[in-house]
């Protein structure tokens, strides 16, 4: 595991080197640069990861995979920094999180497998939520900030919107990881789980 996480670690510097160094409005030339030296990069970390056996060589995999998907996302972030690239920056991150979490969980068993998965769904509902919402406030307020004060009311609006549909989502994904907790029990016990994570999240 130690060896996993000093891989990890090398792939993680080595990808942030490549993509997320660089200043915003990169040529095309560097673009295509670093696009060469990311794709080269993830193939000798899951050459690496052949060294590993079991779930510890999916978890590496998935870190390597992962942090390609991130490192690509942050160079069109570098390349063309739009507000769309950057929501899809967030989105990769949160995918690259999730499949890595959801790997680890194979090392569990029963409902502690259960819960360790839906945690990770969570976390990455989470992260998604929160990248749409930030993505619609600074498309509002962009807007907004060429027009009039109606139209900055309006952009306002939107973002209480978009911040509220956040944590609708939010709260269904903890109600979803609460419910699964429940599982460990039965009977009363479990009654009283389910009742007390009803409370907990409004449902």
């Amino acid at each position: 595991m130690k060896n996993l996480n000093i891989q990890a670690i090398a792939l993680a510097v080595s990808l942030a080197f490549s993509a997320g160094a660089m200043a915003e409005g990169i040529s095309k030339a560097d673009y295509q640069t670093a696009k060469e030296k990311i794709g080269a990069d993830y193939k000798a970390a899951k050459t690496n990861c052949g060294t590993l056996a079991g779930n510890a060589n999916d978890i590496c995999k998935a870190e390597a995979k992962g942090q390609e998907k991130v490192a690509l996302a942050n160079l069109e972030v570098d390349y063309k920094p739009t507000l769309a690239n950057r929501y899809d920056a967030r989105v990769a991150k949160a995918d690259a999180d999730y499949g890595v979490a959801k790997e680890k969980c194979d090392d569990l068993a029963g409902n502690a497998k259960d819960v360790c998965v839906k945690e990770a769904k969570a976390a990455e509902t989470t992260a998604k939520a929160d990248a749409k919402a930030q993505m619609k406030t600074a498309d509002a307020n962009k807007t907004a900030s060429k027009e009039s004060a109606e139209a900055r009311s309006e952009a306002a609006k939107q973002g209480a919107e978009a911040r509220q549909d956040a944590a609708v989502d939010k709260n269904d994904a903890g109600y979803a990881v609460a419910k699964e907790k429940c599982d460990a029990y039965s009977g009363a016990a479990k009654d009283g789980c389910l009742d007390k994570a009803k409370v907990s999240f409004k449902k």
